[in-house]
């Protein structure tokens, strides 16, 4: 055999093992929550993962793996330092996370939000206090007058700077108990009353983990969180929390504060993946929305829906980042609160 031919065959044999390796990476993707099994990022997590692989090249099985910690910041940094790059991992992260290193500047995070790979949100998200009944506080103007105990997740999770936040801007007198893993211990310290309610709460999860309070007869739903009213919320008559605020001022913060909840369920991927891999989640993701056994799942699993795309939540983020710094300063001194 002539050498340009031997060289010719060897070059193909060696792009024929080089796709044969690239089919066996991609055979399986790891889907990173960065949450206990069974809280609400879980359960959008493994419910996307249930349905996005026959809309990816190769259908590959996705691998979902738990990493809780640091109010989601674990797995935020895990994803974006450790994860591969080669588009065999993607992760489901906390707004938070998202936030933090905006508003909270000597948190030691390592990662940039603005730098992943936004694959889209499952859901623009409403957040809520409630109360158990047998609280003192009985509405959210209450809570300015009566202390409540808030339990809450590690600094930098939304159960605790929502309450901070509030706590600081509005007067509300929430003591704010930290250290809880996640929403279930939460759920679970507001039943045994010792502790009276918790903020920063996705309705959605709590649709998911307590559809029975879900209503607002059994518990105080005494505020929501959001750009736009929820329907369900604005039936039940829970006031807005910018029904509470005096100054524009005011407004700016908790505008600041709810407009991470545009991408209520973020989905990412590293940076440096590459874009024919981006891509592809992206479409794949986008594709799950319209998918009959997806939506009928999501109704089953009482989630609140709601698709956004990949390219909509990196500018958003992109925009968040680029707010006036006082309006930031005023949040991070807020949140720096014990």
């Amino acid at each position: 055999m002539p050498y340009v031919l031997r060289v010719s065959a060897l070059a193909a044999g060696l792009l024929a093992l080089t796709s044969v390796a690239e089919v066996r990476a991609q055979s399986s993707i790891d889907l990173i929550i960065g949450s206990d099994a069974g809280g609400g990022y879980d359960i959008y997590g493994r419910t996307v993962a249930r349905h996005i692989s026959k809309y990816l090249p190769g259908n590959p099985t996705i691998v979902p793996r738990n990493m809780p910690g640091a109010g989601g910041n674990r797995a935020a940094e895990f994803a974006y330092n450790q994860a591969p790059k080669d588009g065999s991992a993607f992760a489901i992260i906390f707004p938070g996370s998202v936030m933090t290193p905006l508003v909270d500047p000597s948190s030691g995070l390592k990662f940039d939000p603005a730098k992943f790979n936004y694959i889209g949100t499952a859901a623009k998200e409403t957040r809520v206090c409630a109360f158990r009944k047998e609280a003192k506080a009985k509405t959210f103007a209450d809570a300015m007058k009566e202390e409540t105990i808030i339990a809450a997740s590690a600094e930098g999770g939304s159960t605790a700077d929502y309450a901070l936040l509030t706590n600081d801007v509005l007067g509300t007198k929430f003591k704010i108990v930290r250290g809880y893993k996640g929403t279930r211990e939460m759920l679970l310290a507001v039943e045994r009353g010792e502790a009276d309610g918790l903020c920063g709460y996705a309705y959605s999860s709590l649709k998911t983990q307590k559809p029975e309070w879900s209503d607002g007869t059994q518990i105080n739903i005494v505020v929501q969180f959001g750009i736009d009213a929820d329907r369900d919320l604005d039936k039940m008559k829970v006031p807005s929390i910018f029904t509470f605020t005096k100054t524009e001022a005011d407004r700016q913060v908790f505008e600041l504060l709810v407009g991470q909840q545009e991408f209520g369920r973020p989905f990412v991927m590293p940076p440096g993946v590459p874009a024919d891999k981006l891509k592809n989640m992206r479409d794949a993701f986008a594709k799950i929305f319209s998918d009959p056994e997806f939506i009928e799942e999501g109704k089953k699993q009482k989630l609140d829906i709601g698709y956004g795309s990949g390219e909509e939540v990196q500018k958003l983020v992109t925009r968040l980042y680029a707010t006036p710094k006082p309006v930031v300063d005023r949040m991070v001194k807020a949140m720096a609160a014990k």
